[in-house]
């Protein structure tokens, strides 16, 4: 499929722009050999440690099209900083924040005319480092692969994104205290596996899970942030679970926090247990509830269920100040609005 045919076509992950950007890093000699090239297939003995240990780690992140030449991506160096959070509880070398965005950047530079045009698509970055070290030694790998691909990210529908129905995962947790919650790391997703086709099976679009100890407080929506909107005398306030180790400390939900504070929503990051969290919905408190991260920004969660109940959020569809910071994100993100918070690194095409 070719560039304009495969823009044109709804579709994630499935195509990809032309070029790579590589590095290498090993005990002796730090990071070297940075390289830039077509996109090819990685050449890996079958004992490479990353397919054995698990030493993987990635970001996930976009560039938007704007008019005049350039692209702008969004919150580089935020995305580089997590990235070397995530390499430093997996045992991984971390990359220089500079070099980590100099990479993306020039992956954006070359490629810029996969960048869709069409507001709500995107470009998606994929920065990740593997252990590359050959051999069954059971410990952190002295030789590592970084890599930066793309891949244009082409909904279906420009209208408001349909709110998710979630399911309640009970049998499973996606992390514990002490564990690798808050980093990016492969085996945080594969382990999630098996309770997204319990949701699916249960007509759900994906797992809101709980905390590891009592089974009782919200933590994430798949790989995503969850947020409530709560009605209170002096009007709509945001709340969202705090980050306590187990959570993944999403850009996004920073940006909405920041954002929310900006177009005068009271913010507060206080926990939430699921009976709480049904309860305020029956009784009119939480009005709204909507997940946030990189891949989706910020859709509505119109009803939750699980085994042993099922709930819906205010009228089951996207709430005013759900579509309110969903508006003005995507603002932001393609020059519609003034960057007040310097988060878009604007990037000259190399077309």
């Amino acid at each position: 499929m070719n560039r304009i045919a495969a823009l044109a076509t709804p579709g994630f992950g499935d195509v990809f722009t032309d070029h790579m950007v590589t590095m290498r890093w090993t005990a002796q000699e730090g990071w070297h050999e940075p390289e830039v090239g077509p996109l090819t297939p990685i050449a890996m003995h079958p004992a490479t440690m990353a397919l054995h240990y698990g030493q993987t780690i990635f970001e996930g992140m976009k560039a938007f099209w704007r008019a005049g030449g350039q692209r702008a991506v969004f919150r580089p160096a935020d995305h580089a900083r997590r990235f070397n959070n995530s390499a430093r509880r997996m045992a991984m070398p971390t990359l220089p924040v500079a070099d980590f965005v100099a990479a993306v950047e020039t992956l954006v530079r070359l490629d810029a005319a996969w960048v869709p045009r069409t507001r709500g698509h995107n470009l998606y970055l994929r920065p990740f480092m593997i252990a590359a070290e050959t051999g069954l030694g059971n410990r952190p790998a002295e030789e590592y692969l970084f890599i930066v691909i793309a891949t244009p990210l082409r909904p279906a529908s420009t209208a408001e994104p349909k709110p998710l129905r979630l399911w309640i995962a009970t049998d499973h947790v996606r992390a514990a205290q002490g564990g690798t919650g808050e980093a990016k790391c492969g085996g945080n997703y594969g382990g999630t596996y098996v309770a997204q086709r319990r949701a699916a099976a249960n007509d759900c679009d994906d797992v809101v899970w709980l905390d590891a100890a009592e089974r009782s407080y919200v933590e994430e929506a798949g790989s995503s942030n969850l947020f409530f909107v709560e009605s209170t005398l002096d009007g709509p306030c945001l709340r969202t679970p705090p980050l306590s180790g187990t959570l993944l400390p999403g850009i996004t939900r920073d940006s909405v926090l920041q954002l929310a504070l900006s177009l005068g929503y009271p913010v507060s990051t206080e926990p939430l247990t699921v009976d709480e969290w049904e309860q305020s919905c029956a009784d009119g408190r939480i009005t709204e509830t909507f997940v946030s991260g990189t891949f989706r920004s910020i859709v509505p969660v119109g009803h939750v269920a699980s085994a042993q109940r099922e709930w819906q959020v205010g009228d089951g569809v996207a709430g005013p100040v759900t579509s309110r910071l969903r508006e003005a994100m995507l603002d932001i993100h393609y020059g519609d609005a003034p960057d007040e918070f310097g988060w878009m690194q604007l990037v000259d095409a190399d077309e």
